[in-house]
């Protein structure tokens, strides 16, 4: 099952994009339905708002009194604290349940104002943000909601800023059009990426690099996208416990430097067993990788144990993007050194050239991608020597 997240700021149109994937075939939970439902009378939570904020937030019937909440909350960020611990596990245990009542192989759509201020965007796969300026969003709640505009504004200032939402977002969609424009968008982002995606979770198959012409010149977006993927993976291990640490390693990880577009991260574990166990390989599938089979080592270098450069690689399945994951064993040849050539790339600009002119002698000869990685390597042992050299000169560590 394909998990969607869709956010956005108050007033930026979120809800039309969950409408439209829901009509599309996606089972669509509303986080504010949830919210609603979670505080209906009777309810544990309501009673507990009750107590917290007096009976000034309860009408006449039993229900909550929804806007004398708001004048408070929205203006005192103590007291929001105070609300989100009494609703939060109460919403978190109903998201979960509503969730998986999802079809097997589908796609499960979280439509979720606070997926960012909470941190829950990093447990799903793709992450799409209704992007609008916060003006025309003030615009929109003052004539859509009638607000006024004090309290839109005070409403807008509680939540994520922009820039925040974009950092974590697989997926900007920018809602300052039409209603039509932002259908359009979201039909194409289902046809070209979505279904896609879903599929190949479902048939198990994972996304692979081009064959001709994958190097590329640097692109702005790697160290977002590799911070990314790096959270992701991160918290679907944090159960198993076996991560020492997820890094963005290799060449989109170097500031400037040509690629393949090609995330790659790699995962610490301390023993390189951890990594054959079956929660492990359970989460990792549950994130959207997929482990490949007969791809458990890396090329040695000169000088070392052959034996200690095992790993296991999977690759992700977003069509959109390439990532992969390489597990190493925290303090193994290959561990260290997968840090150490992205660190010393950074930090000598000479080498990070060297290696940039190597790519393109390499790429005239042959561009298809097989020939032109294993074309690298001599190159790659003769730099392993170098930065070895650096490490020791700088008192580098990983």
């Amino acid at each position: 099952m394909l998990r969607v997240g869709v956010t956005g700021g108050i007033g930026s149109g979120k809800s039309s994009v969950a409408a439209r994937l829901r009509a599309l075939g996606a089972h669509v939970v509303d986080a504010d339905a949830v919210a609603r439902e979670v505080v209906e009378p009777g309810t544990r939570a309501l009673e507990m708002i009750r107590d917290r904020f007096g009976d000034s937030v309860i009408r006449a019937d039993g229900g909550l009194d929804r806007a004398a909440l708001a004048a408070i909350v929205f203006t005192d960020r103590e007291a929001l604290d105070g609300l989100e611990e009494i609703t939060t596990p109460a919403i978190g245990a109903r998201v979960t349940t509503l969730r998986n009542q999802a079809p097997a192989g589908g796609v499960s759509v979280f439509d979720m104002p606070l997926l960012v201020e909470r941190g829950l965007w990093v447990h799903e796969h793709l992450n799409l943000v209704v992007d609008v300026d916060a003006d025309t969003r003030v615009r929109r709640l003052v004539e859509h909601r009638g607000l006024d505009e004090a309290d839109a504004r005070a409403r807008i200032a509680t939540q994520a800023t922009d820039d925040e939402r974009r950092a974590v977002a697989d997926v900007v969609l920018d809602n300052r059009g039409t209603p039509q424009q932002l259908e359009r968008s979201v039909d194409a982002l289902w046809r070209e990426r979505i279904e896609p995606y879903a599929a190949n979770l479902r048939d198990g198959t994972r996304t692979r690099r081009v064959g001709r012409g994958a190097v590329v010149d640097p692109r702005a977006d790697w160290e977002l996208r590799g911070e990314r993927v790096v959270a992701k993976i991160g918290a679907a291990l944090a159960r198993s416990g076996v991560a020492t640490e997820v890094s963005h390693i290799g060449s989109t990880a170097v500031p400037g430097l040509i690629a393949k577009d090609v995330i790659d991260v790699q995962v610490g574990v301390r023993h390189l067993a951890d990594a054959d166990r079956a929660d492990v390989r359970a989460a990792m599938r549950d994130a959207g990788y997929l482990l490949s089979e007969g791809n458990s080592g890396d090329n040695p270098k000169p000088g070392t144990d052959p034996g200690a450069w095992g790993k296991r690689f999977y690759g992700g399945c977003d069509p959109a993007q390439v990532v992969h994951v390489h597990i190493r064993e925290l303090g193994s040849p290959g561990w260290r050194f997968a840090i150490l050539f992205r660190d010393w790339l950074v930090h000598v600009p000479a080498e990070r050239e060297a290696y940039a002119a190597e790519k393109r002698r390499l790429l005239a000869i042959d561009d298809d991608t097989d020939a032109y990685v294993e074309a690298k390597e001599p190159w790659f042992d003769a730099a392993w020597q170098r930065a070895q050299a650096w490490a020791d000169e700088t008192g580098w560590r990983p």
